[in-house]
């Protein structure tokens, strides 16, 4: 899925209201990971809603005594902001979500198609550098690594792992055997931690476990 599909799914607002299916569910949470304005757009809502839930909950002013109702059932809380003493401060909240719906997909698509310049090195991890590579760039910024890869027939395809400067791996991306085969351009999310990084490759042969073939660090200097 890339950001075209999202938006033409509305994939934001039937995520948060869990209305995509398994697959489209999976390949919108992978499209997050590389789209940080899709991410930011869920961030963001999920928040206000859960704002304007905790709103909503407070207790009607004693001074304002709405008519008295028959009970509503439990499994229909969300009919429940319905009622008279509810309806007009969910209106205006309601009000408020779509605005502020608008502004974050109107600032989804602006970000998705204004052009912009990344930071970007590259790793050799065919052959590893003497000196370790820099990336600068800000804090949360996308960057780009132009990764040369170690390829050979036999291997069916490859993992990239990227580990944080406490060792960790942070996320793996599935390379195949023909994207491997030329310098690679792989986007790195932004990260907003500084120090020494390590991009390592696994390489995957048909019916055996992924081994790794090479690692070669470089350090992320924030600005």
């Amino acid at each position: 899925m890339d950001h075209a599909d999202a938006m033409r799914l509305n994939a934001t607002e039937r995520y948060l209201l869990n209305e995509l299916d398994k697959i489209q569910l999976e390949e919108f949470e992978e499209h997050m990971f590389d789209c940080q304005a899709c991410a930011l757009d869920v961030q963001s809502a999920s928040m206000f809603l859960e704002h304007t839930r905790n709103i909503l909950a407070e207790p009607t002013p004693q001074a304002v005594r709405p008519p008295a109702l028959a009970p509503v059932p439990a499994s229909s809380s969300w009919f429940a902001w319905l009622r008279p003493s509810m309806a007009v401060p969910a209106m205006a909240v309601l009000l408020l979500a779509i605005g502020f719906q608008g502004y974050l997909l109107r600032g989804a698509t602006k970000a998705a198609s204004t052009p912009d310049i990344l930071a970007a090195t590259t790793i050799n991890v065919a052959t590893r550098a003497a000196n370790t590579p820099q990336v600068h760039t800000a804090a949360g910024q996308p960057f780009v690594l132009f990764l040369n890869i170690p390829s050979e027939s036999r291997f069916s395809s490859y993992i990239a792992d990227l580990y944080d400067p406490a060792g960790y791996i942070k996320w793996s991306l599935p390379i195949s055997a023909e994207m491997a085969s030329d310098t690679l351009p792989m986007r790195v999310p932004g990260l907003r931690d500084p120090g020494r990084y390590v991009v390592a490759i696994r390489a995957i042969e048909d019916g055996s476990n992924p081994t790794e073939i090479g690692r070669q660090p470089f350090e992320l200097v924030l600005q």
